[in-house]
């Protein structure tokens, strides 16, 4: 099993899009895997048309005394399984550092589904405190959605002392997110980062097939899988794939792009 975890410093850089598009594209490609939204404004889970609502709130849920199977739900997706999020992970901080140890909290969490799952994918909340150094102790990579603007630049920066720090050595991809090739500051910041060996060469532009999840409530790759972004997130994908050196997949690969195609003819 590899863990892949979605985190940032900031907020709203696509962080949610990745982590749901991601998933999809993972079950597609024969893997098992399980989406844990750990965000608690719950956008991933509300993508996948589940409720935001865990049984006994973030208390119960990173109690250890029931593990994470408990808590998982199907999708209708193939492959792909849900650990929702709940509104009390926003005092998920306050609950691990009640713990004696918190950063191996989910790292122990995660260990039974090892014969479950072969990928886990984290949708973190934006910011560096407890629950990330959690995260980063039970992860193999962090993946690191940057708009092109200075700022979110700074924060990759600050995350990646942060992962230094806890986790030497933990293998840190980050990408760009939310192109805009019409502004020029966009152009400015992707000709400045090509020589960052941290960026994957997969960049996602802005698009409104990803803006729209919130509404269709369809990964983007499933509602739009021609759409540019769509491109971006296979792309980011093998990326991906490629660093994690999973073992081959045991199941069948889904054309996702034929899927959609019968949809519409449906619709």
């Amino acid at each position: 099993m590899r863990v892949v975890a979605v985190a940032g410093a900031k907020g709203g850089v696509g962080k949610t899009a990745a982590a749901v598009n991601l998933a999809m594209l993972s079950s597609a490609a024969g893997y098992r895997t399980l989406l844990w939204d750990l965000d608690p404004q719950g956008a991933a889970t509300h993508c996948y048309r589940a409720r935001a609502k865990v049984k006994g709130g973030a208390v119960r849920l990173l109690g250890g005394k029931r593990g994470l199977d408990t808590f998982i739900r199907t999708t209708d997706h193939l492959r792909l399984d849900l650990l929702p999020a709940d509104p009390s992970f926003r005092v998920v901080d306050t609950v691990l550092s009640a713990r004696r140890w918190p950063d191996r909290v989910i790292r122990k969490l995660l260990r039974p589904l090892d014969r479950t799952y072969d990928v886990v994918i984290l949708d973190c909340a934006p910011g560096l405190g407890i629950v990330t150094e959690s995260v980063v102790a039970a992860t193999d990579l962090v993946l690191a959605p940057v708009v092109p603007a200075p700022l979110s630049v700074r924060s990759l920066d600050q995350l990646q002392e942060f992962v230094d720090v806890h986790r030497p050595g933990l293998p840190l991809l980050a990408f760009l997110s939310m192109i805009d090739e019409r502004k020029v500051l966009h152009r400015q910041v992707v000709a400045q980062v090509r020589a960052d060996q941290r960026f994957a060469l997969s960049a996602v532009p802005v698009s409104s097939s990803v803006e729209r999840m919130g509404m269709e409530q369809i990964p983007a790759v499933l509602a739009s899988p021609l759409n540019l972004a769509a491109v971006a997130y296979r792309r980011l994908w093998a990326e991906v794939e490629d660093r994690l050196d999973l073992a081959p997949p045991a199941g069948s690969v889904i054309d996702l792009t034929s899927i959609a195609a019968q949809s519409a003819d449906v619709g």
